[in-house]
């Protein structure tokens, strides 16, 4: 092929420059939208150990495919654990086919792949172990002060454990606290088949300087075999790790407060809020994701200022999980926000500040602002000022009634007689009020009483607003006023309501706030599902067709 036929003209290379620039951009922007990630309990294992390798995703309902795995590795089975939200948890144990530095390749998982990693495999252990022997592994030897810091320590056995006692002991300068549950499991060390039990600790360095965590001890007694007590066999068991030494790191000076270091920290929202209506509550749910923290270290997440609107808090619901040998925490969190006003609506994003342990420096995550446009609500639309604004007179005097303005409009000119119009109708309408009332009293009395009762009584966009912004106390003292008589009390609202629906809903919710069974979030959108279009009484539609008509004439009164 000739020179000739490899040139291009200006244009058009300028043209195809630039589409592999905006393919270039579009591949970068989705690996790094991507939420797919993978990891390795450890990076250094022995031939004939295992290793664990997790992927964690948001993509519902995809598995990974473990497929090019098999050329290196022992590929178990792998267990699935859904977690908080959309995360998916996967995990599969692998054994290592040869020595050397082996690399997981990147693995398919729906429509994303996980980051290539590798695995540094050593020679099988040659030296005897005996019959258990202790491990202990800490995820940062260089950890800062009040850093969480996973400590795992493994009991390895190759005979029947009759009893034992594993312990590790607190270093001083440090707390030391155990989590989660005992992992057993089976492991080749050496061709010889050992069994273990994992227990997990986390440990905070209280102070600077080096840091001695003692050496973990098993004392324990084998079962018995054939023949033991016979030659008088002794079938205890002991064990000693190796104690470890870190370096605490001080906390740097001028970092902002509160101390929080972490690995890695991610906000994000959980869904975009739908439509929004002044009055009316939308949900904004916030999720966090700290990488190296338990509960109790995390802040809470801050409640946003919204301008032009109110906001309801819920208590955070947080997961704790140990994964990598350091904790891993999830944290979720609900907001009711209740727009005053129609118009554009706009919800801040929350920061967290946060130290990274991994890079030494001070980093903030923050989430995007969230923009609502917000309907007119039931209650503005009631409003007298908005429902008659063209009601002003020209000389802006005061907005007369709707039937007297094109009247006054021909006359504007003369005021005098427009003020003797109004004092006149104002005197009739007085005067034909205190008639009514006057009729009302020697004629009606029980009707008018009932009316009344009925005037004052909650409406259903008043329950709506409870239900949706307040606690779940004003929401039943609201569907008490609205019984016909008002209900006593609780019991009562449930014995007397028609629908089903709206009594599960009701018992739900109180067994979820003063009984613990359930989750009071989940009650609450169950409660604002049923009792949207309002409460439904038994007997009203009865009661409605079928009332007797009130006497004639009064009951005498006296004996």
């Amino acid at each position: 092929m000739s020179v000739h036929r490899l040139r291009m003209r200006p244009g058009r290379a300028f043209a195809v420059l630039a589409r592999a620039c905006c393919a270039a951009a579009l591949f970068l922007a989705g690996a790094a939208d991507a939420a797919t990630r993978a990891w390795l309990d450890r990076t250094q294992v022995r031939e004939g150990e295992t290793v664990t390798l997790n992927i964690e995703t948001d993509q519902p309902g995809v598995a990974p495919d473990f497929a090019p795995l098999q050329r290196d590795f022992t590929v178990g089975r792998p267990y699935r654990n859904e977690g908080p939200g959309r995360a998916t948890l996967v995990g599969v144990r692998l054994v290592p086919r040869r020595s050397g530095l082996l690399e997981i390749p990147a693995l398919r998982v729906g429509r994303e792949l996980s980051q290539p990693l590798a695995l540094q495999v050593g020679d099988a252990q040659q030296e005897e172990r005996g019959q258990v022997f202790l491990q202990t592994r800490v995820d940062e030897t260089s950890p800062w002060v009040q850093q969480s810091v996973g400590v795992t320590v493994r009991l390895y056995y190759a005979t029947s454990l009759l009893s034992g006692e594993l312990g590790q002991p607190a270093p001083d300068g440090a707390s030391l606290q155990r989590v989660g549950d005992d992992v057993s499991g089976r492991e080749r060390i050496g061709g010889r088949e050992y069994q273990f039990v994992e227990r997990r600790f986390l440990l905070v360095p209280e102070r600077s300087g080096p840091l001695e965590l003692p050496a973990p001890r098993f004392r324990g007694q084998a079962a018995p075999r054939c023949f033991d007590d016979f030659f008088g066999t002794d079938r205890a068991l002991a064990a000693d790790g190796k104690a470890q030494v870190l370096q605490v790191r001080p906390r740097p000076v001028g970092v902002p407060q509160p101390w929080l270091p972490l690995r890695g920290l991610q906000l994000r929202h959980l869904g975009q809020p739908g439509a929004a209506r002044a009055g009316e509550a939308v949900e904004v749910v916030v999720e966090a994701k700290a990488d190296g923290a338990i509960a109790a270290q995390f802040p809470e997440l801050p409640v946003p200022r919204v301008e032009g609107a109110q906001v309801f808090a819920e208590r955070a619901e947080t997961t704790e999980r140990f994964i990598d040998g350091r904790p891993q925490l999830t944290v979720v969190r609900r907001f009711a926000v209740v727009p005053q006003r129609a118009g554009r609506l706009v919800v801040p994003g929350q920061s967290v500040g946060w130290w990274d342990t991994v890079a030494g420096e001070a980093r903030t995550a923050r989430l995007p602002d969230l923009e609502l446009d917000v309907a007119p609500g039931a209650v503005q639309a009631r409003d007298p000022a908005a429902a008659v604004p063209h009601a002003g007179t020209a000389g802006g005097g005061d907005a007369l009634p709707a039937p007297t303005a094109a009247v006054a409009g021909g006359a504007a000119d003369v005021a005098p007689w427009r003020w003797l119009v109004l004092l006149l109708a104002l005197l009739w309408l007085a005067t034909l009020a205190w008639a009514l009332r006057l009729r009302s009293r020697t004629r009606h009395a029980a009707p008018a009483t009932a009316s009344a009762h009925r005037a004052g009584r909650p409406s259903t966009a008043e329950l709506r607003r409870a239900l949706d912004a307040e606690s779940f106390g004003e929401a039943v003292r609201l569907l008490q006023a609205m019984a016909d008589p008002p209900a006593a009390d609780l019991d009562e609202v449930i014995a007397r309501l028609a629908d089903p629906a709206q009594r599960d809903a009701l018992q739900a919710m109180r067994r979820a706030l003063w009984a613990g069974d359930g989750d009071p979030s989940s009650a609450r959108v169950a409660l604002r599902a049923a009792f949207r279009d309002g409460p439904r009484w038994a007997g009203a539609a009865r009661e409605a067709a079928g009332a007797p008509l009130p006497p004639l004439y009064p009951p005498a009164r006296g004996g």
